[in-house]
């Protein structure tokens, strides 16, 4: 192999080293895009995810499944329903 040769190769690697060094996300790895629906029917919640703010995700989720296979959405949690809902789980797990 010549000089050249040897030269792009190392320049493939350290560029390669470099790229996986860059997080992919500028916020993280959060679970909702956007802000969120502000209410869903009652009726149709199964269950009900919040999600605290982490090292990947700077901000709380609420993630509403609902029922029949109809999927998920995600609350705004600055919404008077999310509020009222973090502050019924928090009070039912202490």
């Amino acid at each position: 192999m010549t000089v050249k040769g040897m030269a792009i190769v190392l320049a493939v690697i350290l560029c390669a080293a470099t790229v996986q060094g860059f997080p992919m996300f500028k916020g993280g790895r959060c679970l909702c895009i956007g802000p969120g629906v502000k209410a869903v029917k009652v009726a149709n919640i199964e269950k009900v995810s919040i999600i605290y703010p982490t090292n990947n995700c700077d901000k709380t989720e609420v993630i509403i499944t609902l029922k029949t296979h109809k999927g998920q959405r995600c609350l705004n949690p600055k919404s008077k329903q999310a509020k009222a809902i973090i502050k019924k789980v928090q009070r039912k797990n202490s």
